[in-house]
């Protein structure tokens, strides 16, 4: 095991755990968007199984755009075979319907395409970068993945997001203090319907405020014409500044939105599904992975 000597012997157990399951598993394809919790799953299996190993990213019109650029420079600087595909849920009448279930409907979509990817690669599994933590909001993503058989190694090992920010500085991964980011289609509140003219605003007003410098972990929700920006609470004073507040109000009504709105409870994970009743997902059980991530 890589010497981690800041890590608690509880994290080690766990980073040890998630070593043992990827090695017995021999050969994966990884689920990869170049997220926190998909680039420390691929490091470790790149460690434990070297050439057995490919990293898949789906994209489509509700992949942020720097996201889709930190996938592929990640998996090149790991050295790891790495697939883009297209991800065809724009194409589906009922995901752009938007649903509170319609992270089930996409990942069923995603998920079945890569089991096809490895199938055709001769590798026997599939797996994601689900953690211990998604248990804690609506996911009906996570069903769909269930029924087709992916599996959740860092779910498995029970490492949470703190577990896996820690190991990832431990392994000097970049992304280690990445903030989380989702799916565009997070920001459109449900029952609105998904269009790529919305999704491409939220991503050029979300991009435009990480470059502006005042927030980095941000969200804009698509509120019919308004854009309600959520940023972590104790960074809000910064749109009270007379030259932020005209710039940022400029860029987004030039983007299309004719309104804009900043939450004063600022961001949390979630916040999309105080709208809906998450007592039960689509099949009457625990909720699995969700739409919104907040």
């Amino acid at each position: 095991m890589t010497d981690m000597p800041d890590i608690s012997t509880a994290c080690k157990a766990k980073y040890d755990l998630l070593q043992a399951t990827l090695r017995k598993m021999e050969h994966v394809l990884v689920a990869f968007s170049g997220g926190v919790d998909s680039t420390l799953l691929l490091r470790v299996a790149a460690d434990v199984l070297k050439d057995r190993v490919l990293a898949v990213t789906a994209l489509s019109d509700t992949t942020p755009n720097h996201e889709k650029q930190d996938a592929e420079t990640l998996a090149r600087s790991m050295g790891v075979r790495h697939l883009r595909v297209q991800s065809e849920e724009m194409s589906l009448p009922s995901f752009v319907a938007n649903p509170p279930d319609k992270c089930y409907i996409c990942k069923k979509s995603r998920f079945g395409h890569l089991m096809e990817v490895a199938s055709e690669h001769g590798i026997p599994w599939v797996v994601d970068g689900q953690n211990k933590d998604d248990d804690d909001d609506y996911r009906p993503g996570a069903l769909a993945a269930k029924e087709l058989g992916v599996r959740s190694p860092l779910r498995e090992a029970g490492l949470t997001k703190t577990d896996i920010r820690s190991i990832s500085k431990a392994l000097g991964l970049p992304t280690w203090n990445k903030p989380a980011y989702a799916c565009l289609a997070s920001r459109i509140p449900y029952g609105h319907a998904i269009t790529p003219e919305k999704l491409r605003q939220v991503d050029a007003g979300e991009s435009y405020l990480r470059e502006l410098d005042v927030a980095e972990q941000v969200r804009i929700r698509y509120a019919d014409d308004t854009a309600r920006i959520e940023v972590e609470p104790e960074i809000i004073d910064r749109f009270m500044d007379q030259e932020v507040r005209v710039q940022v109000v400029s860029r987004l009504k030039a983007l299309g939105f004719k309104f804009v709105a900043l939450d004063l409870e600022g961001y949390h994970m979630g916040s999309l599904n105080r709208s809906i009743d998450t007592s039960v997902d689509r099949q009457g059980g625990t909720p699995g992975e969700g739409v919104a991530d907040g």
